[in-house]
């Protein structure tokens, strides 16, 4: 497989199970019954010695037992390196299955390039130079395999490509024999392995097992249930919709979830992943707890994070009115400003959210943010602001329709999206009781503004051809 290993010469008794095609329970029948002999450690634990495993399967070849490791040996050679052991000195890899259309497979084999969209850019980002790949055709339903990635996956190594509408690549080289599984889809499901993940080295193995000789394929080494991914980052989102049932999400946290007002981290995530790219300047002039700062340090962006009381060392006092930044200098701004002053988020005098959404000086400094971050951002740059309404002592205050309404003397409008709350101090059985009983309603979600600023001199026809599908009901 072109891949530099470092053999083991002892097994421990996981990797003897392991490499046999067998359970460690089968190992300690084996031993009871005198087929394998292990030599113990001087705390008592089994090890197997290469030796003795290479004797007993070669005195297996005529045992008749469904555990019969003779079948996975070709000759005197497993039928794949990979189900060897490897010690230190492993060169590691992965696998990823890159998927095409009728349309474009002749493309992929032409250029030798395989390449996706920006919905699985974190996949092929993922791809180092080395790593074991497919090709997927949807389809025809038939994987083709195995390649060798040549470079490190990246964006645009061949721009005009598919005339640009898959910029995520990497270039591949054949290695060895490629060969074709037909019916892919229902073998790849059997295998719980999918086409949408990048692919850890087991699953990457069975493939290749399964296509050196699928009639000799072990069955019993897919894992029926596999272990939870703590790396598993949020869907994007395609509605206007958002949902998600906590404040972050996988190992390391995102901003702090005790923090007053603390911002859900998904919501980031999600605008860094379709306004950005890696290496790009995220801005966040109100950063709380610093959730902006976290999720692009994950994502490769570039971030600076202000607030006017840090809670933090990496975010920089600054009075979000005034932000120390060159014009049309950065490519994405997130805020999540005070809604009023509901929250007590510290006792600095110049803080915004010391001023009530009731009183139109909210609103002023506000613009002033927005001022600010206009002048910042990048020409067709996007900005993220969320924000909710308030409704306090019987009284409505539209916190939203008047941020949106000043944001659009500066921004064009994106999209609006509607953001599900969760969390807050008034999601509790009491609140619930008091909104029935006293005829009001709790807050259920908040804004956000995705607001673009305009291109210079772009010209924008007053009227538009619309061409409507309309659908039988």
């Amino acid at each position: 497989m072109g891949v530099a290993m470092k053999i083991k010469t002892v097994f421990t008794t996981k990797e003897a199970a392991r490499y046999l095609g067998i359970s460690p329970s089968t190992i300690y029948r084996m031993e009871k019954q005198g087929l394998i002999t292990s030599i113990r450690t001087p705390g008592g634990q089994r090890r197997f010695s290469r030796e003795s495993i290479e004797r007993y399967l070669q005195r297996s070849q005529d045992f008749e037992a469904p555990q019969n490791p003779s079948r996975f040996k070709k000759g005197d050679l497993m039928v794949r390196e990979s189900v060897e052991v490897y010690g230190e000195g492993e060169e590691k890899y992965q696998g990823c299955i890159f998927t095409c259309t009728d349309s474009t497979e002749k493309d992929c084999f032409d250029r030798m390039l395989f390449a996706t969209n920006k919905i699985y850019e974190d996949k092929a980002l993922k791809v180092k130079k080395g790593d074991i790949l497919f090709l997927l055709n949807l389809d025809s339903d038939v994987l083709y395999g195995p390649f060798k990635a040549k470079t490190d996956g990246a964006k645009d190594i061949v721009p005009e490509a598919w005339n640009g509408k898959y910029p995520y690549q990497v270039k591949v080289e054949r290695d060895g024999q490629v060969k074709v599984i037909r019916g892919a889809k229902k073998i790849l499901a059997r295998m719980n392995v999918s086409w949408k993940d990048i692919l850890n080295k087991d699953d990457a193995d069975l493939i290749l097992d399964y296509i050196k000789e699928p009639d000799r394929f072990n069955w019993n080494r897919v894992k029926t249930k596999k272990p939870a991914n703590n790396n598993e980052k949020p869907s994007l989102e395609a509605t206007t919709l958002w949902d998600y049932p906590k404040q972050s999400y996988g190992k390391t946290p995102k901003g702090n979830n005790k923090y007053a007002g603390v911002t859900p981290a998904f919501i980031i995530y999600n605008m860094i992943k379709r306004y950005t790219e890696k290496g790009d300047l995220v801005v966040d002039p109100m950063a709380g707890s610093g959730t902006t700062l976290d999720v692009c340090k994950e994502e490769e962006r570039r971030c600076i994070a202000y607030d006017i009381k840090p809670p933090r060392p990496d975010i920089i006092q600054n009075d979000a009115r005034h932000i120390p930044l060159d014009d049309n200098s950065v490519d994405m701004i997130f805020i999540d400003s005070p809604y009023g002053d509901n929250i007590k988020y510290n006792d600095h005098p110049d803080n915004i959210g010391n001023i009530s959404s009731e009183d139109e000086r909210f609103y002023d400094e506000l613009e002033e943010v927005m001022k600010e971050c206009h002048r910042i951002l990048k020409p067709g740059k996007v900005l993220g602001w969320l924000i909710g309404d308030q409704w306090v002592k019987k009284k409505f205050t539209p916190v939203g329709f008047k941020i949106y309404e000043r944001l659009c003397k500066y921004f064009d409008t994106v999209d609006i999206i509607c953001v599900a709350r969760r969390g807050q101090t008034s999601n509790t059985g009491i609140w619930y009781n008091r909104a029935i009983r006293f005829n009001f309603y709790l807050r259920g979600f908040k804004y956000l503004f995705l607001m673009r600023k305009p291109l210079p001199n772009l010209q924008v026809s007053s009227k538009r051809d619309i061409k409507w599908t309309h659908y039988k009901r």
